[in-house]
């Protein structure tokens, strides 16, 4: 084998988003897309020219500097951390032969940057797999290999791959080596579910021999080798590898607080240009007034706050931390750390059902055989009873799954029960793996199915040993069996027991499919010889393919209700000639190229045979509930939120959820919306719930189709109304829409979030589409945790990230804002003031290094204190969760509470400006030391009345600020004149200032609390 790579991509990773000569310049791009940078770059500007120079251009250009700054520090943070995993993936060695090798000796270890398309690797146990490749040779005989996948999908059960079999059958790597083949394969593509291409070997004089390329004959760039030593073939590399073409970066999502906040800074833009026409005019539009307004605007820049977005981002790194290291909801990870104050507005909750309401812990409860069921534990030991006695003795027949059948007559309970339970152990894909201390454990891509197989274990009948090509079941001695047998006559009870085995050759093996929703396999018996193909399946699909029966439907129904999971099981025996026919149009159907062409004739050629089948039974498999499901649900119901369940379950078994987790409240009715397609019927019910929406809505996919096709508007108008919504049977695809649509109208009409949770890859797509995705880490892996903006290990641990983290991130974020808001209107209050008394003149009241301590050393630390305020106990949040409901309506940063500080910082400045005139009419060469050390302050007071629960942090902040504040008075001379500012008359004057700006406030806030007291005091009360 040659590699001929030179039309394809290198192998090498890249996930950096700059390089040294864009770093820069994309950085500064994507800041000054904010309106706040822009603003502010063009003020720092405009101080080049000499008209317009008001002050020293540090004072201006100080600021901008700091913000872009840290934000750059922290994008070359990121990337260097990019760029160091980077070059560790890419300096990866691995072994490869090398390209002219005949001979297995003939090895070289390369980095994985330089492995090219067509190189044949030797991947070891625990290896990462550098590249997509195809499975040609594994160390088992049988060519089985299995692989971890969770770096790639998200799944956490081991996967089996399958070498060629052409090249997996050569006696030894030499005669490998020595082959002129060829790979026919599909073009890159992102579906790492699908593959499709041929191998074929060209030989001198000879027919060439192909192999079909499935998906069974890959491994994936980033999974892991989990069992042998492996050879594989790269066939794509670098961009076209399928991990690197799934890498995708969702939308940054916005949080509704950033987008009022960026309402209210165009507000402050109108006020700043407002309020500098305004001082040109009373100035009576002398001169160049245009000069003079564009002077103005400059010095009334504080106005717009350009700390405001440094500010709130740390303050989201807080709470973000504060999630994390949270002891009572451990494990949780922040993954989207600009939206935790989303937390606190969310309206609509959207639930997947297994593994998010439910643990995803399967345990096989009933087993129904038409006229006979067996449950519990008693049924169970019967079952097992009946396998013991009909294997060892009880018959004197050794019964295989092709046990003995009456001739066309009814069989005896005891051979039926048999038959089932060998179908059982034999139909799945599931593989027992022995680690090195001999212990078992099952691996399959379904808990379902892992759960079953445990069963019939526990009933006596355990998978001993699986390959590719066999199978073999073994009988434990009566001892081992779970369930208790009980006593009998029998003597081979008397004394332990001889394990049984049974062996099979796995003819063919098709896997579970989404669109198929069954499995099926065909084995031979190789103590008989008879051939069988077992087929198992979802009831909707299996009812068309099993022979004519009157029971089956009514038990789904009975189970479902029940809320366990059904799965159908069925048989059929195959004459040789049935399976020869059968395995030429299989053969011919798998060696099409065309995918669609492929997928199509592959699925006629298994149906010919899924026809006739015999129904042997029904099985129901319950998944406990999460823990503490029901008092979360009750929980977030008191606060308000409408929650939606979207599963793909069938109606029954996700009503019957609904009722046990108390999703539906006791005694609330239940209206269930089931296989509506015509439009007229559509709208009579849509009509039937807007007087009803009391009523808790069950639909499934099908009626749900038919409502957002035809009556869109309608439909969400009225389910939105509604406490409870249940769809069930719903694709991926149309949680994703309900979501959208949810989203659109909440937002439209009361500014409700939506928050998503789910634990499987089919989560993924609703977890994106919501405003907050919370992703549980599940049995079914981490995807949907990877891919939310919040990870969790719990459903029951989002009482505590809505009802407290949620409430904190947003009362704290509201005040935060509106405070670093107002400190810049005073400042520019008292500007204009100044200026206004001075004969409008434009001249900067501060410059220099005050104008920037302002903002940064003098009120920086005890300002970021209010991140850590509370305005009451976690428990009274968790004990009263009625009052998560005002964090919805949105009051804690509203245009009234906007405006309320607009006022105050009008009251404040001008009170600070005024007096600092008023009393030092004689010192008024001091008037900068005097007004600034009052402003100081006041806005030291400010946060102190502010906080509603003083803290430590608050304390050491003010105590700290105060002394940086008069240890610069020493420092700034130019400022301060020290004989005056030690003088008791500046300290008394200023004292009654800061009195007069601030505590008439005070004293406004607290009657106002006695006459309005907040909504958690009336709750308290």
């Amino acid at each position: 084998m040659q590699s001929s790579a030179a039309i394809y991509p290198p192998n090498v990773v890249r996930n950096q988003k700059y390089t040294l000569f864009s770093f820069v310049p994309v950085v500064l791009y994507h800041q000054f897309k904010f309106f706040f940078n822009l603003y502010f770059l063009l003020v720092a500007l405009s101080q080049l020219i000499p008209a317009l120079k008001i002050g020293l251009l540090f004072s201006y250009v100080a600021p901008l500097v700091f913000v872009l700054t840290v934000t750059m520090a922290k994008e070359a943070s990121d990337d260097y951390a990019r760029m160091q995993r980077d070059t560790q993936a890419n300096s990866e060695m691995y072994t490869r032969y090398l390209p002219h090798a005949l001979h297995e000796s003939e090895l070289e270890n390369v980095p994985s940057a330089q492995l090219r398309v067509g190189d044949l690797l030797v991947l070891r146990k625990d290896q990462r797999v550098p590249a997509d490749c195809i499975l040609v040779r594994t160390s088992e005989e049988g060519g089985a290999c299995f692989i971890r996948t969770d770096q790639l999908d998200g799944e956490t059960d081991w996967k089996m791959r399958i070498a060629v079999p052409l090249t997996q059958r050569l006696s030894t790597v030499d005669n490998l080596l020595q082959l002129t083949a060829s790979v026919y394969a599909e073009s890159p593509s992102k579906d790492i579910h699908s593959f499709h291409g041929n191998f074929t070997i060209h030989e001198v004089n000879q027919n060439d021999r192909i192999d079909s390329l499935s998906i069974e004959n890959t491994l994936w760039s980033n999974t892991v080798i989990a069992s042998g030593t492996a050879i594989a073939l790269v066939l794509y590399t670098g961009r076209d590898t399928r991990a690197v073409m799934n890498t995708s970066f969702p939308a940054s999502k916005v949080g509704l607080l950033d987008w009022e906040i960026n309402r209210l800074s165009k507000i402050l833009a109108v006020v700043t240009f407002a309020l500098s026409i305004v001082m040109v005019m009373l100035d009576g539009f002398k001169g160049a007034w245009y000069t003079t307004a564009v002077r103005f605007l400059i010095l009334f820049s504080s106005i717009i706050p350009i700390s405001l977005r440094v500010n709130l981002d740390m303050g989201k790194t807080v709470y973000s931390n504060q999630i994390m290291a949270d002891s009572d909801i451990p494990d949780t990870i922040v993954r989207t750390s600009t939206i935790p104050e989303e937390l606190g507005r969310i309206g609509y909750l959207l639930t997947d059902k297994t593994g998010t309401l439910t643990r995803n812990e399967m345990e096989l409860k009933k087993l129904h055989l038409g006229t006979m069921a067996f449950a519990g534990e008693d049924g169970m030991s019967e079952v097992a009873r009946m396998i013991e006695a009909g294997v060892r003795g009880g018959g004197g027949v050794v019964l295989g799954a092709g046990g003995s059948i009456a001739a066309r007559g009814v069989r005896d309970i005891g051979s039926r029960v048999r038959d089932i339970v060998f179908a059982l152990a034999l139909c799945h894909n599931v593989t027992p793996v022995y680690s090195d201390d001999g212990a078992l454990s099952y691996q399959a891509s379904s808990p379902d199915e892992v759960a079953i197989v445990k069963w019939t274990e526990q009933v006596g009948l355990a998978l001993h040993h699986r390959s590719l090509t066999h199978l073999q079941l073994q009988l434990a001695p009566s001892r081992q069996s779970k369930y208790k047998i009980g006593s009998s006559s029998s003597s081979s009870q008397s004394t332990p027991s001889e394990p049984f085995l049974f062996s099979y050759q796995i003819l063919h093996t098709f896997p579970f499919t989404s669109e198929s929703k069954r499995m099926g396999i065909i084995l031979r018996d190789l103590t008989t010889f008879e051939i069988w193909f077992f087929v198992k399946g979802a009831d909707g699909v299996m009812s068309s393919l099993v022979r004519s029966n009157d029971w089956l439907e009514e038990e789904c129904g009975n189970m479902a209700r029940e809320g366990l999971r059904t799965l159908v099981i069925a048989r059929k025996r195959m004459s040789e000639q049935d399976l020869a026919a059968f395995e030429v149009r299989f053969s011919e159907a798998s060696i099409q190229m065309n995918p669609a062409a492929r997928s199509t004739a592959v699925r006629e050629a298994i149906s010919g045979i899924e026809r006739d089948l015999e129904l042997l039974g029904l099985t129901g498999v319950e998944d406990k509930l999460q823990e503490d499901v029901k008092g979360t649900l009750e929980l977030l119901r008191n606060a308000g939120l409408k929650i939606w369940m979207l599963t793909g379950d069938k109606i029954e078994t996700a009503q019957c959820v609904a009722v046990s987790s108390k999703l539906v409240a006791r005694n609330q009715g239940i209206h269930i919306v089931s296989k509506v397609t015509d439009p007229i019927q559509a709208f009579d019910e849509l009509d039937f719930l807007k007087s009803r929406t009391d009523l808790a809505l069950i639909i499934d996919g099908e009626s749900l189709h038919a409502f957002t096709t035809h009556h869109r508007a309608s439909f969400i108008e009225v389910a939105l109304q509604l406490s409870v919504v249940i769809c069930c049977r719903c694709s991926p695809t149309q949680k994703a829409e309900m979501t959208n649509m949810i989203r659109a109208s909440a937002a439209a009409k009361s500014g409700a979030r939506v928050c998503a949770i789910g634990d499987g890859g089919n989560d993924v797509s609703m977890i994106q589409a919501a405003d907050v995705g919370v992703g549980i880490v599940g049995k079914e892996g981490k995807q949907a945790s990877l891919a939310a903006d919040f990870s969790v290990t719990q459903f029951s641990h989002l009482t505590k990230l809505l009802l407290w983290h949620g409430r904190n991130s947003y009362k704290r974020s509201a005040k935060l804002s509106q405070f670093v808001i107002h400190r810049g209107l005073i400042i520019s209050v008292m500007q204009a003031v100044f200026s206004a008394i001075f004969y409008y003149a434009p001249i900067p009241l501060y410059q220099g290094l005050l104008i920037v301590g302002y903002a940064t050393v003098y009120t920086m630390a005890p300002v970021f204190s209010l991140v850590l305020d509370r305005d009451l106990s976690e428990d009274m949040a968790l004990l009263y969760p009625e009052l998560y409901k005002d964090l919805r309506k949105g009051r804690s940063l509203s245009f009234k509470t906007f405006f309320t500080w607009l006022l105050i910082s009008v009251y404040q400045g001008g009170a600070i400006m005024l007096l600092s005139l008023m009393l030092f009419e004689n010192e008024f060469v001091h008037i900068v030391s005097i007004s600034f050390t009052s402003l100081i302050f006041n806005e030291l007071l400010m946060v102190a009345f502010e906080i509603r629960t003083w803290h430590a942090w608050m304390v050491y902040s003010e105590l700290l600020t105060v002394c940086i504040y008069i240890a610069s008075m020493w420092v700034l001379k130019t400022d301060f004149d020290l004989e005056f500012i030690l003088t008791w008359n500046f300290v008394s004057k200023v004292l009654v200032i800061t009195c007069v700006s601030s505590l008439p406030l005070y004293a406004m806030k607290v009657v106002k609390r006695r006459l309005n007291p907040p909504s958690y005091t009336k709750i308290m009360d």
